[in-house]
Order: C-alpha cells, then structure tokens, then sequence
C-alpha cells in the first residue's frame, strides 16, 4: 500500500512505506550510507553522526547502523547528498531508476536499496518487491538446504542399519558363545553355592551360640549400669538436696539475723535518740518533777514551731539524716544532671562522690550512689570514697529499679532517704516506707 502527502503521484518524496523495511534492505541501505559518509564533510553531516566521521565504513555499518537508517529517514538533505554519492558510484543503476526502468540482471535487494534512497517515484513498490523476492529467495534457500540435509540423513540412516545388522551378527555369536560358558559356570557355581550353604548354616549354628552367649551377658551388664545410674542419680539429688538445704538455711539465717540485727540497732539508736530529743525523765517520778515549770533545756512550744522547715531547706536533709541509723540512697546521674550537666560524666561521677564522702563524715549515715550502667562504655576503673558505697546497675536494669531494690531490702522500720527528682522514683520508694528529698536539696547541702 503507498501513502502520497501533498504532491502528485510521481513525487516519490510523498510516498512512505507501510511497512518495516526488509532486512536485507535495510542491510544494502546502510551499507550504501557507509559507503557514501565518507565522501561529506562533518559539517555536511548530522548532529547525531558526527561522532562517527572518522570511522571506516565496515566500522560505521557495525556501530552505527541504526543512527545512520534514523537520520537517512527523518533528514531529506542528508538523504539527498547521500543519494549524489550513489549516483557518483553507481551511475548505471541510479540513472535506470531515474528513468523508470532497473536493468533486469540486478540484484532486486541492490535496486530497492538505491531506490529507498533516490526515492523516484513507485520507490515504495520496488522496496516491497525486493522485500518479497528476498523472502522467496530464502525460502527456496531454506527449502534447498532441508532437502540436502534430508538426503543426508538418509544416506547416514542407510549406513546406520548396515552397521547395526553387522554389530548384530556379530553379537549373536558372542552372545551365543557366552551361553555356553555360563552354562559351564552355572554348573560350578551351583556346586560352590552348596558348598557355601553348609559353610554358612554351620556358621548360622555358631553365630547363634555367640549372640545368645553376648545377649546375656550385655543384659547383665546393662541391669549392673541402670542400678548404678540409678544409685548415682539418687546419691547427687541428697547430695544437692543437702546443699541447697545448707545453704537456703545459712543464706536464710545470715539474711534475716543481719535485717533483725540491723532493725534492733535502729530501734534502740532510735529509743536513745527519743529519750533525748524528748529529755523523758527518770522512771521513778519526784514529787518536785510534777510541777509545771519551764526546765533549762527544755523546748517550748515556741521552739516547736520555729523548727517547721520547708522542703527545699537542705535543713530537712540534715534532721533526716540525724536520725538513727539512717541510710542516704542518691540517684547518681540525676543530681549530676540537675547540678553540673555541661561536665562529661566521668568528672560528674567523681565530684558527686567526693562530696557524699563528706556528708558521710559529717553525720555518720550510711550512703549509697547508684549510677545507671547502660551509659557505660567500658567497666569504671572507680576507687570508691571512704564511707560511700557506689554501685552500677546489671545490664538491662535500670538506675531506677536498683534504687526500688535497695529501699526493698531495708528492714521496716529502719529511716531510709532516697536523693532524686525523678517522680517515678519517689512516688515508688515513698510507697516502700523511704522518704524521698529534692536533687536540688542534696546539692545545696553539698555546696
């Protein structure tokens, strides 16, 4: 089928094919642009073939094949000065086209290329005849080939059965060769395979001697195993039995006789502190004692209420720790953060400690410093100070919960104060019987 745009029906530049153009068209076309890229300048030639100016033709045609049939289609100025080319090197063919008739010895491919190209008019329809006389042309190729190849397996079929009747002969009489020998073997072996029967039923005989003989045996030794697994097994279970009824009862007795012990000594520091605070006079009462009278020494109401502090007095530290046998737990990194955040934590660490060594001297209480260890690095190469206790709460635990544990520990009774911010914390040791105070408390008792 041909398209005409514009022009009349012998404008050939109108005419477009409705199809792909055939392969071994498109072959010759870019074979004649290769062949005629040469012969133009690279100003004469377009933007996208530039690159390749300097490339031979068999090189152009294998690299640059699809850019040249691309620009041979969209550029009309390129195509023409390539068609000058052609009519340069093929004057015979172009000039036949041009005058309507192709010489007939032609190769129809040769004359479909140069006719794409020229573009004369009926271009259009010498490309499709070449495209179809191409395609009859492979198909007798192809139909030529399938039936040299047929006569050759045919030929090779032939040799195939001659070969196989031969190797037939000649295995029936091997084969007919090998039956008589198996027959001899047969008869051979049927005397060996008796021979073996009664070797074997003899050795049936002994075997069965032996397995019976092992048998008992191993059931002997397998009754003498399972008793002594069984006594070992009944041994190690009183043994631990034994040790963890050791143990659970010294653990046990070392546990609660330190909490009774402890509880007693702050019971009886807190009876001796009662008895003074509160100036109790002797059992036996004097008569003289019973007269209302203010004593040296002795508070007055007045005095009571001049000793109300507020919360964040550090005052209120100092009572709290005055207070017999009383132990001082301090959130370690929530004072340092609330006191001297901007210093790295290992210098938070050490001038925390350093003054709770103090206050330890000071008034005589028990402290304890728990760092949150999931900050750690690295194990702390730490020297605790004298009087403090420092503890690292195991992986996985926090800071928070080792504080919940400590005041857990504590016997009822004994006065425990918790030093943090965290509302968390405090509402959990105030519910344990601690008393919690203020980072900022501790720190102005500090500074």
């Amino acid at each position: 089928m041909v398209e005409t745009t514009g022009g009349g029906p012998q404008d050939g530049a109108a005419e477009v094919l409705d199809r792909p153009l055939p392969d071994g068209v498109r072959r010759k076309v870019v074979q004649i642009v290769a062949d005629g890229f040469g012969g133009l300048t690279v100003v004469e030639l377009p933007a996208q073939l530039r690159q390749y100016a300097r490339f031979t033709p068999s090189r152009r045609a294998k690299f640059a094949g699809n850019a040249m049939a691309a620009a041979l289609e969209t550029d009309p100025l390129f195509r023409q000065r390539i068609g000058e080319k052609l009519r340069e090197a093929e004057p015979e063919l172009t000039g036949a086209l041009d005058s309507g008739s192709p010489p007939p010895a032609a190769d129809p491919l040769d004359v479909a290329a140069a006719a794409y190209v020229l573009r004369p008019p009926g271009w259009v329809k010498l490309v499709t005849a070449a495209g179809e006389e191409a395609q009859r042309a492979d198909a007798e190729r192809a139909d030529e080939e399938t039936r040299a190849e047929l006569e050759r397996l045919r030929a090779e079929l032939d040799r195939a059965r001659e070969h196989t009747r031969a190797e037939t002969e000649r295995l029936r009489a091997e084969l007919d060769a090998a039956k008589k020998e198996t027959d001899s073997l047969h008869r051979k072996l049927r005397s060996a395979l008796a021979d073996v029967k009664r070797g074997e039923a003899a050795q049936r005989k002994l075997r069965g001697e032996m397995e019976a003989v092992r048998a008992e045996g191993q059931a002997q030794v397998s009754a003498a195993e399972s008793e002594t697994r069984r006594l070992k097994a009944r041994l190690g279970e009183t043994e631990a039995a034994l040790e963890a009824a050791r143990r659970a009862a010294r653990e046990g007795r070392s546990v609660e006789d330190m909490r009774v012990r402890l509880l007693l000594d702050t019971v009886l520091d807190a009876a001796q502190g009662l008895r003074r605070e509160l100036a109790l006079p002797p059992v036996s009462v004097r008569p003289a004692e019973t007269v209302d009278a203010v004593e040296p020494g002795r508070m007055t109401p007045k005095d009571i209420a001049a000793r109300a502090l507020s919360e964040d007095d550090p005052a209120v530290l100092d009572q709290l720790l005055a207070l017999p046998q009383a132990h001082l737990v301090v959130d370690g990194y929530n004072v340092t953060k609330t006191g001297y955040p901007q210093m790295p934590l290992e210098k938070q660490r050490l001038r925390l400690l350093g003054q709770l060594a103090q206050l330890a001297a000071q008034t005589g209480a028990e402290v304890t410093c728990v760092f949150d260890g999931a900050e750690l690095a690295a194990p702390v190469l730490l020297a605790p100070p004298r009087g403090v206790r420092v503890l690292f709460s195991k992986p996985g635990v926090t800071a928070d919960e080792l504080i919940r544990q400590l005041v857990r520990a504590e016997p009822p009774g004994r006065p425990v104060i918790v030093a943090s911010t965290d509302r968390e914390v405090a509402d959990g040791v105030a519910r344990a019987g601690a008393r919690p105070v203020a980072s900022a408390v501790l720190l102005k008792r500090l500074s």
